[in-house]
């Protein structure tokens, strides 16, 4: 791994350490290490555990887990027993005072994390925690997805659609807001053909992370438009699934041939098109957005 990609990375985990104040001896004004309070958590999560289940959670060495237990039996915070199915192991519990300390630390946890986030716009909400998504989705191996839903445009997803256009493609391509505008003119447009077009937004728990359009080209041509997956969903066959929706309609409509545009920077979207049987009919050097690029015409046949 290159020395300035590491060195980004060390950097950042310096800067958001320093933000939510974790570097103390103690967290958010309390007793308790950082490690201290994630053991609090995890114990406030269920009545009794089993140390080495714990151990395993929070990836902790078994030595220091045992000091800390130790240290919470000494408060009064938690007791360790013998498990009653294998005497080998042990299982620990909050006390009543644990869990009056765990609830604590909740609270100020809440209110720490909302005063962070309360002076931003909701703009700055939504890329911050969606690059939060993303780098959890990236680094995390073993999250499991999560409720999958496509489902009909309601109020605020054409908005939706036309800034997170805007910021993705300026964000991964460099693209300036002439783009953002172009995807505007689209949305603008849509509503004004009924019963021949549509529009599918998909939701991960109730959070948008992407969009695909179906309208109408001409009498027996669709055309497929605004194709977008957030950069924390990818991985999860939501492109397909969209492009697949399109197509349905598209063939339940009566259209007998479908097209799109796109650029040959539009590598992940370009396989999505490929696979499903999509080619490509014209390709056109342009400099568009700021950039040169090949516009490339795609076409397939429904019938």
């Amino acid at each position: 791994m290159s020395t300035p990609t590491v060195a980004r990375v060390r950097a950042f985990n310096r800067f958001y350490t320093r933000v939510i104040g974790v570097l103390g001896e103690s967290l958010l004004d309390t007793p308790y290490s950082l490690s201290e309070a994630r053991v609090l958590f995890e114990l406030a999560q269920a009545d009794r555990v089993e140390v080495v289940d714990l151990r395993r959670t929070l990836g902790l060495d078994a030595g220091y887990l045992s000091r800390v237990l130790t240290r919470f039996e000494a408060d009064g915070l938690a007791e360790r027993s013998r498990s009653a199915t294998d005497g080998r192991r042990q299982v620990v519990a909050l006390t009543d005072a644990g869990r009056v300390a765990a609830r604590d630390l909740d609270e100020r946890s809440r209110t720490d994390v909302g005063t962070l986030l309360e002076p931003l716009a909701e703009a700055e909400r939504r890329r911050l925690l969606g690059a939060m998504d993303a780098i959890r989705s990236v680094l995390d191996r073993r999250g499991e997805p999560g409720l999958v839903v496509l489902r009909g445009p309601v109020a605020g997803d054409l908005g939706w659609i036309v800034r997170r256009h805007g910021e993705l493609y300026a964000q991964v391509h460099g693209w300036d807001a002439t783009f953002e505008a172009y995807v505007a003119r689209i949305v603008s447009e849509f509503g004004a053909d009924p019963g021949r077009e549509a529009l599918w937004i998909a939701e991960v728990d109730g959070e948008p992370v992407g969009s695909v359009m179906c309208v109408a080209d001409d009498a027996e041509t669709a055309r497929l438009r605004v194709l977008l997956v957030e950069p924390a969903a990818r991985g999860m066959g939501l492109g397909g699934r969209l492009v697949d929706e399109c197509l349905r309609f598209a063939r339940r409509t009566g259209f007998r041939r479908i097209t799109l545009s796109t650029y040959d920077a539009m590598v992940e979207a370009r396989r999505i098109y490929e696979r499903v049987g999509f080619r490509v009919e014209r390709t056109t050097p342009v400099r568009a957005y700021g950039h040169d690029l090949v516009e490339e015409d795609w076409s397939l046949e429904l019938s």
